[in-house]
C-alpha cells in the first residue's frame, strides 16, 4: 500500500483545490455529477497503470519508447513536460497562498518549502519518502471538516451530484474540463506506474496494489466532493449567484461564519499540505518518466551519484517552480486553474497511448483491458477532445452560445 494513495492524494493538489472552490463558487452544486462520474474513471485509469506496472516492472514512458519509438516518446515526454511545469509552479504558487493566508511572506516559504522537499528526496531513503507523503495526505481531512461546517443544502448536494448538466458557456466548459484534467492528470499515470516499480511490487502483490489504486481514487475525491460543497455552501450560496475567486483566502474568509476563528487555519494548513505534497511528486514525476524513457538509471531508492540525470532533472523542476512562482506579479489563482486546464487538454494523448500498451498481449499477456474498461476509458477521451472544440467555438464565436 502506497504508491496509489500517495498519487491520488498529490492529485488534490494547489490546483486542484483552486479548480473545485471557483467551481462551487461559480455554478454552485452543477459540477458535483463530474466528480461522481469521473471517480470510476479515476480507478479504472489507475487501475491501468498499476496494472501495467506490475506486470511488466516497466514505467510507462519506458514502455511507451520500447513500442512507439524514439519520435513519439519525445511527443509524449513534450506533453509531459509541458503540463508538469505548469502545475509544478502552480504547486508553489499554493504553498505562497497558503503561507501569505497566515502572514508569512512567499519570499520566505516558498524558497523554504523547495529546499526541504529538495532534501527530503535526495536524502531519504524510499520507505522513509512514502511515510512523509502519508502523513501529509492526512491533512487533506481538514476540506471534508469544512464542507461539513458549511452546513450546506443536501437535497441540493445530492440533486447537483446525480443530475448532470452542461453549458454551452466559455467559462464552464473552462471548469468543467479543468475539473476532468485535475482529477485525472497526465503525470499521475506516469508516477504511479514508474513508483510501484521502484517499490518492487509484482504479480504476488497486486491485489494489495489494486486495493491501493481503488482506496486512494475514492479518498481523493471525497476530498474534491467537499471542497465544491464548502465553496457552493458559502460564497455561491450567500451571493445567491457566480462569485469570482480572486484570492485563495476568499474561502477561508467565507467559512468563518461556520467553522469559527479556526477557517483561516484550517484551510491554509490543507492548502499548504496539499502544495508540499504535490510539489515533490511532480518533479518526481517529470524526473522518473524521462530518465525511464531513455535508460538511465532511475529511483529515489539511488543515491545522486548512481541516479544524477534523475536527480538532476528533479532539481531543475523544482526551481523553475520556485522560481516562477516569485516573479513579481504572480497570480496564485490565475496559475492554478490555468494549469489544469492545460492537464485536460493534454490528458486524451496520453490516454491513448496507454490504451494501445494495455490492450497489446505482447505486453500483457492475460492482463489486457476487458471491453467494459475500453469503453469507459474512449468515452472520456471523446468527452474532453468534444468539450475542448465547444470551448474552443464558443471562445471564437460568443453569439452561438447565446
Amino acid at each position: 500500500m502506497g504508491p496509489g494513495i500517495i498519487t491520488s492524494a498529490a492529485d488534490n493538489d494547489a490546483g486542484g483545490i483552486a479548480t473545485y472552490s471557483i467551481a462551487g463558487a461559480m455554478y454552485g452544486y452543477q459540477l458535483l455529477w463530474v466528480m461522481v462520474a469521473i471517480t470510476f474513471v479515476l480507478v479504472i485509469v489507475q487501475e491501468m497503470a498499476a496494472r501495467m506496472g506490475t506486470v511488466t516492472q516497466k514505467g510507462l514512458g519506458e514502455l511507451i519508447r520500447e513500442e512507439f519509438g524514439v519520435r513519439w516518446t519525445l511527443f509524449a515526454l513534450l506533453v509531459l513536460v509541458v503540463a508538469n511545469l505548469a502545475t509544478t509552479v502552480a504547486e508553489f504558487a499554493g504553498i505562497a497562498a497558503s503561507t501569505e493566508i497566515l502572514g508569512i511572506s512567499r519570499y520566505i516559504s516558498v524558497p523554504f518549502a523547495g529546499i526541504a522537499v529538495w532534501f527530503l528526496i535526495v536524502r531519504a531513503n524510499f520507505g522513509t519518502v512514502e511515510k512523509v507523503f502519508l502523513l501529509l495526505a492526512l491533512l487533506y481531512g481538514t476540506y471534508i471538516i469544512s464542507g461539513v461546517l458549511a452546513e450546506p443544502n443536501w437535497h441540493l448536494v445530492l440533486r447537483g451530484a446525480t443530475q448532470p448538466t452542461v453549458q454551452a458557456d466559455p467559462r464552464y466548459l473552462l471548469l468543467l474540463i479543468a475539473v476532468i484534467g485535475t482529477t485525472i492528470t497526465p503525470w499521475m499515470q506516469f508516477f504511479l506506474q514508474a513508483t510501484v516499480v521502484d517499490k518492487g511490487a509484482d504479480l504476488k502483490h497486486y491485489k494489495y496494489q489494486k486495493a491501493d489504486v481503488i482506496i486512494g481514487s475514492f479518498l481523493t475525491d471525497l476530498v474534491s466532493f467537499f471542497i465544491i460543497v464548502a465553496a457552493a455552501a458559502t460564497l455561491h450560496h450567500v451571493a445567491s449567484g457566480p462569485v469570482q475567486i480572486d484570492r485563495p483566502e476568499q474561502l477561508a474568509e467565507a467559512l468563518r461564519p461556520f467553522a469559527g476563528g479556526y477557517a483561516t487555519v484550517l484551510f491554509a494548513v490543507g492548502l499548504f499540505a496539499a502544495s508540499l505534497l504535490a510539489s515533490a511528486v511532480l518533479p518526481l514525476s517529470t524526473a522518473y518518466t524521462f530518465t525511464e524513457a531513455f535508460g538511465f538509471e532511475i529511483g529515489i531508492s539511488r543515491r545522486w551519484r548512481e541516479a544524477p540525470a534523475f536527480y538532476g532533472i528533479f532539481t531543475s523542476a523544482i526551481v523553475v517552480g520556485v522560481g516562477v512562482s516569485l516573479l513579481p506579479g504572480f497570480n496564485p489563482i490565475v496559475a492554478m486553474i490555468w494549469s489544469q486546464f492545460i492537464n485536460g487538454l493534454l490528458l486524451p494523448i496520453i490516454l491513448f497511448f496507454m490504451l494501445r500498451l494495455v490492450n497489446n498481449k505482447d505486453i500483457m499477456g492475460d492482463y489486457t483491458n476487458s471491453r467494459p474498461y475500453n469503453a469507459v476509458v474512449w468515452l472520456t477521451v471523446v468527452a474532453l477532445v468534444i468539450f475542448s472544440i465547444i470551448m474552443l467555438v464558443t471562445t471564437l464565436f460568443p453569439g452561438l452560445a447565446a
